[in-house]
């Protein structure tokens, strides 16, 4: 019984040291999408909806373009 809290007990310090995931970059995507919304809403005078495209270009960027309609 030992051997296993001993087991638990590493697994648990092992996850614990383990470096967290800097996620900075995608809370700050996250703002400005909400930013987005709250523009197109104003622009567009009320509830919107979006279409998005995507495309990985051959330099590597991987594009999205976000397209806001009037929600019917």
């Amino acid at each position: 019984m030992m051997s296993g809290k001993r087991d638990i007990n590493a697994l648990i310090k092992a996850v614990a040291d383990t470096p967290r995931r800097d996620n900075s970059a995608y809370h700050q995507a996250l703002a400005e999408a909400r930013e987005m919304f709250d523009q197109a809403e104003a622009a567009l005078g009320g509830p919107v909806k979006m279409k998005t495209k995507t495309k990985l270009k051959p330099n590597g960027k991987y594009v999205v373009k976000w397209v806001f309609e009037r929600a019917e």
